[in-house]
């Protein structure tokens, strides 16, 4: 039964690296390719150029190309980003391919976060209590695995004038998005978050996320479930509301989590509204054109602020993490999110 047992290792070792071995090739292959396309970004491609890029399956719609080749031109580093289309089935040869190649570092996005977490070599703090990474660093041959996504969400934050530190926040939504932003307000010194939830198949995950977090910072996180009530008592409470659910968002504008508009007062509670809704461009960016929540929210005199700018800051982080640069995110986002 050993030697059954040791055979099959070695056969599955052997497929691996035969498939490894193969997606590297191909990548070779899918660089060349795009020459074109890469010498329009960056002044020019040398023997040293460090490669960083995408792995998530659709990948094709995302501006994460785009912002990091400019940004690695302004600042004049020898680095280039691609994307590449690797569903969850293909995600451990793939790992394994760019782990030879020696690479900077890449990101993830769905469906690959949850195996990432499983495949790198060491965890962040935050990608180990959220259970997810969407940033790979290559740290001296050691694969680091970080999830940027709550650090976005605070610098997002920190944009538009506000602080999480000492601060009370309702949070709508315990999936992928809320949960890395919970974790990363609690890491930041938020005083209490409610994290209001409905009793799905998913409960009893945000559950454990919840208990880690209590057990891991010195923030008190509440599991409620959802309801009018409990958003109208909880958002009375607190400093700052953040709607991470999927509803609001297009193309299904018309839904709307808060039911009472008279909760929303910036003397009575939150004063300030983050929220994905609308359609995620510069019209809904700063609230310009707001919806759900936010509409109401800014009816009210309430400081809206949408997510967009989330995703150019998750992406920032990755940025400094893989280069030990500043991201001119100014630049960026004038060009890409304005």
């Amino acid at each position: 039964m050993i030697t059954v047992g040791c055979e099959s290792e070695k056969r599955n070792t052997i497929r691996i690296i035969k498939m490894s071995t193969f997606f590297t090739c191909r990548l070779y292959f899918y660089i060349l390719g795009k020459a074109d396309t890469i010498m329009g970004c960056i002044s020019e491609i040398t023997g040293q150029t460090r490669l960083t890029g995408l792995l998530g399956s659709p990948v094709s719609h995302s501006k994460s190309p785009l912002m990091h080749n400019e940004a690695y031109r302004l600042l004049g580093l020898d680095y280039v980003y691609l994307c590449f289309d690797v569903p969850e089935n293909n995600l451990q040869v793939a790992f394994e391919g760019l782990k030879k190649l020696n690479v900077a570092g890449f990101n993830c996005t769905m469906p690959d976060k949850t195996l990432m977490s499983k495949l790198v070599d060491e965890l962040s703090p935050a990608a180990k209590i959220i259970g997810a990474v969407n940033t790979v660093v290559n740290d001296n041959g050691k694969f680091v695995g970080h999830n940027t996504d709550g650090t976005g969400y605070i610098r997002s934050l920190q944009d538009c004038g506000h602080n999480i530190v000492g601060k009370k926040m309702t949070l709508l939504g315990s999936g992928g998005a809320a949960s890395s932003i919970c974790v990363q307000a609690a890491l930041d010194g938020a005083r209490e978050i409610d994290v209001l939830s409905i009793k799905d198949n998913f409960w009893s995950k945000a559950e454990k996320l919840v208990s880690d977090i209590n057990d891991n910072t010195d923030c008190k996180v509440n599991l409620i479930e959802m309801n009018d009530d409990s958003i109208g008592e909880s958002v009375f409470s607190s400093d700052i509301l953040t709607n991470a659910t999927p509803i609001g968002m297009a193309p299904n504008t018309d839904g709307c989590l808060v039911k009472d508009s008279s909760i929303l007062r910036p003397e009575l509670g939150a004063d300030l509204v983050i929220t994905g809704e609308g359609r995620m461009d510069a019209q809904t960016a700063m609230g310009k054109v707001p919806v759900g929540i936010a509409k109401m929210a800014k009816e009210k005199g309430c400081s809206v602020f949408n997510g967009l700018y989330m995703l150019l800051y998750q992406g920032a982080e990755a940025f400094y993490l893989w280069t030990g640069k500043k991201m001119p995110t100014e630049e960026i986002k004038a060009k890409y999110f304005d």
